[in-house]
């Protein structure tokens, strides 16, 4: 999972970051310029976002956020506890609102209701995508009673197909969210990579499952019409 941390204190940032580790993959921005481009990108599972930023405030960034049509779940942070703020900020598109100081047990569960309400039951270690199942604790992907052995980005391919089935997900959303932004390849390896996943998948006949439109991206569906 990946959470995106907007909080230009540099200090509480890095503690967020240490406390979420455990289940997150964390990447930090530090003003609302930053943090709005990295939301933009729609790769993340969850977005901690502060109120008081420069450049862009919180409830800037998120209101165009929400107007590029991203749905990421939001915790919005904040020194002020008024209702009048909380209520602004359910407004503009939050999720949820936690106010400063805050414990570090809070927060982490927080965070897991978010990602129950968007992907199912956060302890539930298992996918299922019709007799396809992915074991996101050991890595492991199955279908029927054959184990079958991917490469690491291939799995995570998959995995993030899964998540995010029925949605057509771009290379570029790919890339980022796999590789990442700093990587020093080009997105054309996501093509490589799509490609081996569907000769591993062509045996048990799921490769149908993995639409691809040209030029633009990649679906899993259960409609299994395969490449345009």
């Amino acid at each position: 999972m990946k959470l995106l941390i907007i909080e230009d204190d540099h200090h509480l940032s890095d503690t967020i970051k240490e406390t979420a580790q455990s289940l997150f993959e964390t990447t930090q921005a530090f003003d609302g310029e930053e943090g709005l481009f990295l939301a933009a990108q729609n790769i993340f599972d969850v977005i901690i976002l502060d109120i008081m930023l420069p450049h862009l405030n919180g409830y800037e960034v998120l209101e165009q956020l929400r107007a590029q049509h991203v749905t990421t779940p939001v915790i919005m942070l904040t020194a002020k506890d008024g209702i009048d703020d909380k209520i602004h900020g359910f407004k503009k598109g939050a999720d949820d609102y936690l106010v400063k100081p805050f414990h570090r047990e809070e927060l982490l569960l927080r965070l897991e209701a978010l990602v129950r309400r968007r992907v199912g039951d956060f302890n539930d270690q298992t996918l299922r995508f019709l007799d396809l199942q992915i074991n996101t604790k050991n890595y492991q992907v199955s279908i029927g009673d054959d184990v079958l052995k991917l490469s690491g980005k291939q799995y995570h391919l998959l995995e993030y197909l899964l998540n995010n089935r029925n949605t057509i997900l771009t290379k570029e959303q790919i890339f980022d969210r796999i590789w990442g932004f700093d990587s020093d390849t080009s997105t054309s390896v996501v093509e490589v990579y799509a490609s081996n996943l569907r000769k591993n998948l062509k045996k048990y006949g799921y490769d149908k499952y993995i639409k691809t439109f040209r030029g633009l991206g990649y679906m899993l569906t259960e409609s299994g019409d395969g490449d345009e």
